[in-house]
């Protein structure tokens, strides 16, 4: 028992990462300015994962990994795993509303991980990996609060959703060796146990959404 633990802590996002990046505050921001694009916000565990899997989806242009839910101003990827910084690792989805639909990337995002545990994810543990739904208007946050009382009424799930509805105050972009994590470091070992494993799940269940070649 106590070996698998060993395991499962060795395969952590945070440990994964170059530490020599731990002292900097991200300064990176994407170059392209998307004109015309929708955006949404996301939690729901390491983010290289949930960026594979929104890039992933028809209708969708790019997908950022940042910060979210705190309120540490400009914060850095070793403070926000201290967990003191109040935010969680969140994803930017820039999307096309005339393809895909907020309601459909909130249904992707209840379908691609388990919104019943608190405060981590997978092997993941802290508040920086908790599932939260973030909101810009009050239409998309009475869409969140709706699909949550149907998924509860229908008791998807066995335990109680513990998704945080929050309003998106503040996004910071998390620094460039974050982005498309996944695509840049396939043979990484957290890549290859957890975060593809997670996608081919969300696959099996929702191939319908993917872009042609995923």
């Amino acid at each position: 028992m106590y070996m698998l633990l060993g395991l499962l802590f060795l395969y952590q996002c945070n440990l994964n990462a170059p530490q020599a990046e731990n002292s900097k505050n991200p300064v990176w921001e994407p170059i392209e300015n998307h004109q015309g694009m929708a955006k949404a916000y996301f939690a729901s565990g390491c983010f290289w994962c949930v960026e594979y899997i929104y890039e992933s989806l028809a209708g969708v242009e790019e997908a950022f990994s940042g910060y979210a839910g705190g309120k540490t101003k400009n914060p850095n990827y070793y403070q926000i795993n201290t967990g003191r910084t109040g935010h969680a690792e969140t994803v930017e989805v820039i999307y096309n509303s005339h393809i895909i639909s907020f309601k459909t990337l909130l249904e992707v995002f209840f379908d691609s991980h388990d919104p019943t545990l608190l405060n981590r994810q997978g092997p993941d543990r802290g508040t920086q990996y908790r599932s939260i739904a973030f909101y810009q208007n009050q239409e998309e946050k009475k869409i969140i609060v709706d699909y949550i009382n149907k998924l509860t009424a229908e008791r998807t799930f066995d335990k109680k959703i513990v998704t945080e509805v929050k309003p998106l105050e503040k996004f910071y972009y998390a620094e460039e060796y974050h982005q498309d994590y996944e695509v840049n470091n396939p043979n990484d070992l957290y890549i290859l146990n957890i975060s593809k494993p997670r996608f081919n799940k969300f696959k099996a269940k929702s191939s319908d959404l993917l872009k042609e070649g995923h």
